[in-house]
């Protein structure tokens, strides 16, 4: 697609637009509510978790499997840690090490059965879904335990402290200073990761998209986070849990496209057989994957039952479904081999804002979930209108 000269890659820039339009749409059905300072951070303290799983999710999908079970074991792990922290009294560190540990082992459970014995992942996380939802109620039964540590309950709802004090924003207020350089700082980091990417296509003789259309994305990216930093910085500074975010999606976006695994996973999902032959450890690959997805399934389960101060028997209901709707929202292909880390961000905080728009605004239950199941559809034929498109033009 052509816009005054400039080409646009629908595929892959079409998400944030529909992103941008999204929250337009709700700034305006909301009277500007949508943005306000408070609800923005409501925002990311209530999707924390489910945005954790869209990270871990992407891999598995780019792989070309999936995964059901992460709102059983988010469920179980959250049990756990609460059975550590609250009635054995175990000192939170080593309770939270432990939890991730856990997560681990019962990712490599179900990745042995799927890398090594050959099982699909459908039915593998389908029968852990179960397992895991099982073994939570036998450690819970009907009652919740809590409430956990007070580093426990900050990670998932606390802010982080004004160590340079409030600069003035005229019309706007006053905003923390260190919120504020932490937002310039991940600017820089942005540009200058992109600037080099787009130096090494360069180098290689792949074609990489005009000054004007670069700088043009630059400048939205910059716009958008200092925009939701300054809005942060206005209400309680940045969470804890956005800060947990940020470092995810930095350490996995860089493991995805700059290493030897990253690129493994991709080849794996693009074409199984070419990997194979291309000296791809498939079996290990595969099995690596889902034991990350355990250890990040637990950091969500550590993180939801610190947010409602309780580990309950309900806990990660539907978990999985928002983890994957995300990942498919923000790109991913429904065949495998396509995908990105902040797509899948980008997927779920479009699922997010169509949650708060929607309550906002007073829509029923059953009115979010048509919209959201109408998004999910459409993103999904999108893909595959454009992958048609894409071979009709060969």
């Amino acid at each position: 697609m052509s816009l005054g000269g400039l080409s646009l890659n629908l595929r892959s820039s079409g998400i944030y637009i529909a992103f941008a339009l999204i929250i337009a749409l709700f700034s305006v059905l909301t009277d500007g509510a949508l943005l306000q300072p408070q609800n923005i951070s409501n925002i990311i303290v209530q999707n924390s978790y489910v945005l954790i799983l869209a990270i871990g999710m992407i891999l598995i999908i780019i792989a070309g499997h999936i995964d059901l079970s992460v709102g059983s074991v988010v469920a179980v792990t959250g049990a756990l840690a609460a059975v550590l922290m609250v009635n054995v009294g175990m000192p939170w560190p080593l309770a939270l090490l432990i939890t991730l540990v856990a997560g681990g082992l019962i990712g490599a459970w179900q990745g042995y059965w799927i890398a090594y014995f050959g099982i699909p992942a459908f039915i593998v996380t389908l029968a852990g879904m179960l397992l895991f939802r099982a073994l939570t109620l036998t450690v819970l039964g009907n009652q919740g335990i809590g409430p956990f540590p007070d580093q426990v309950r900050t990670l998932a709802n606390g802010f982080t402290n004004g160590y340079l004090g409030n600069i003035g924003l005229g019309p706007l207020g006053g905003a923390d200073l260190f919120s504020l350089l932490i937002g310039l700082i991940a600017i820089a980091g942005m540009v200058a990761s992109q600037w080099r990417t787009r130096g090494a296509r360069k180098g290689y003789g792949q074609s990489v998209e005009p000054m004007a259309l670069f700088v043009l994305k630059m400048a939205a990216g910059a716009a958008l986070i200092l925009f939701l930093v300054v809005q942060l910085a206005r209400f309680k500074n940045l969470p804890w849990v956005l800060v947990l975010l940020a470092v995810l999606v930095l350490a996995y976006s860089l493991m995805a496209n700059r290493t030897v695994f990253g690129r493994q996973i991709y080849a794996i999902g693009g074409n199984l057989q070419a990997a194979v032959m291309s000296g791809v450890k498939v079996k290990s690959v595969v099995f690596w994957i889902f034991v990350n997805m355990g250890v990040l399934s637990a950091i969500a389960g550590v993180i939801f039952a610190g947010r409602l101060n309780q580990a309950g028997p309900t806990a990660g209901n539907s978990f999985e479904l928002d983890a994957i709707a995300a990942a498919f929202i923000g790109g991913a292909a429904v065949q495998g081999g396509v995908g990105k880390v902040v797509g899948a961000i980008t997927g779920g905080l479009i699922m997010a804002v169509i949650n708060n728009g929607m309550s906002l605004i007073g829509s029923p239950s059953e009115q979010v979930m048509l919209v959201k199941g109408a998004v999910l559809l459409a993103a999904v034929a999108f893909d595959v209108w454009t992958k048609r498109r894409a071979g009709a033009s060969r």
